[in-house]
């Protein structure tokens, strides 16, 4: 299992996935993973989910280029330079105080 981090500060467990197999892998609380990131990507949707998601839009070197909730059935419109999706549930980012400009890091 691999962890989500910012300066240091562990945020989360995380599970990286890849574009395709990642639709089948839903944010496992009862299996302790906190978050996550599907690389690849400049968009998202959130069919299938059950309640809201923080999704974060991150650049190639993981620093969050913007943020939202999105609510379960809708799709996310791509954002510019994006280039991974970080999804938690909802209020995850507020408790990390994760915002614009973060630079995250993935220890395994």
């Amino acid at each position: 299992m691999a962890w989500l981090l910012r300066q240091g500060e562990v945020l989360a467990s995380l599970e990286v996935g890849l574009p395709g197999r990642w639709r089948r892998r839903v944010l496992r609380r009862e299996q302790g993973v906190g978050a996550l990131l599907v690389t690849a990507r400049r968009s998202t949707h959130t069919f299938g989910a059950r309640s809201a998601l923080d999704i974060a839009y991150l650049d190639v070197d993981l620093v969050v280029v913007s943020t939202c909730r999105m609510s379960p059935n809708r799709v996310g419109l791509p954002r510019r330079h994006a280039y991974a999706i970080l999804q938690a549930e909802a209020g995850a980012f507020d408790r990390w105080r994760l915002r614009p400009g973060d630079k995250l890091e993935i220890e395994e």
